[in-house]
């Protein structure tokens, strides 16, 4: 819901999402690496289901970006007034 005190200037985070999402999804990727040559196959498997998971992540928020922005309402649009608690 639209309250009017939106900030002009927001930005979307979806960049900044992209990137801890490959950053976790590296980390990831070794931790599997690492537990499976130790010999710890929980944990392996924990790790490569974060894998999939964090790649999972990273198809959406590639797919938003390329979509690019989508309709906001201007300034000449009035702001909705906020529900009323009862």
């Amino acid at each position: 819901m639209r309250t009017g005190s939106e900030p002009v200037t927001a930005r979307s985070p979806l960049r900044l999402r992209f990137w801890l999402s490959l950053w976790g999804m590296i980390w990831a990727a070794a931790g599997a690496a690492v537990f499976s040559v130790v010999g710890r196959v929980g944990w392996a498997a924990a790790c490569a289901a974060l894998v999939v998971l964090t790649a999972v992540d990273l198809v959406v928020v590639l797919r938003h970006i390329h979509q690019g922005p989508h309709y906001q309402p201007g300034r000449d649009v009035p702001p909705y007034d906020p529900p009323r608690t009862r």
